[in-house]
């Protein structure tokens, strides 16, 4: 039984037979979730071809001594699949850490248009705000000015 769960994993001289990484076995069918989750290989299951056969039922029943001097021991197979599959992790999250920063720049480029056009039309409104002010005080100025001479000189009219 345990031969045929093996019997649909690629064989051991098709998983080490290239230094490529593993997304190019599917032929690039593989989502961005599938490649985050590659498969950890078993106890049991070996990379190399001389041990391929007796992965399957007596090596599940051995002690626990013989397994972890099995893990300590990992064949160079085993070590470059880990490699590249830490590679493939870190390239993945780095691609995903740029597209992340050019959204957050683009972000905030946008953002500062909008505040710079907003300054703008506020620079605007100030100036425009200021001349109007500037303009109601001359004109209250030259209102007072005109009340008090004709005031003045209507009083001294009044008086001869």
């Amino acid at each position: 039984m345990q031969e045929q769960a093996t019997s649909s994993l690629p064989s051991s001289s098709e998983r080490s037979s290239s230094s490529a990484p593993p997304m190019e076995v599917k032929e690039g069918v593989e989502s961005d979730e599938e490649i985050r989750r590659v498969p950890e290989f078993g106890a049991g299951a070996s990379t190399s071809g001389r041990e391929a056969g007796s992965a399957a039922g007596p090596d599940r029943t051995q002690s626990s001594a013989q397994t972890g001097q099995r893990r300590r021991g990992r064949s160079p197979a085993d070590k470059e699949h880990k490699r590249l599959k830490r590679l493939l992790r870190n390239r993945v999250s780095a691609q995903q850490a740029r597209e992340r920063k050019k959204a957050y720049l683009n972000d905030l480029e946008a953002k500062v248009k909008d505040l710079e056009k907003k300054n703008s039309e506020l620079e605007e409104r100030l100036s425009t705000l200021q001349n109007e002010n500037q303009m109601l005080r001359q004109i209250l100025k030259n209102t007072t000015l005109s009340r008090r001479g004709s005031s003045s000189s209507a009083n001294g009219e009044g008086q001869q």
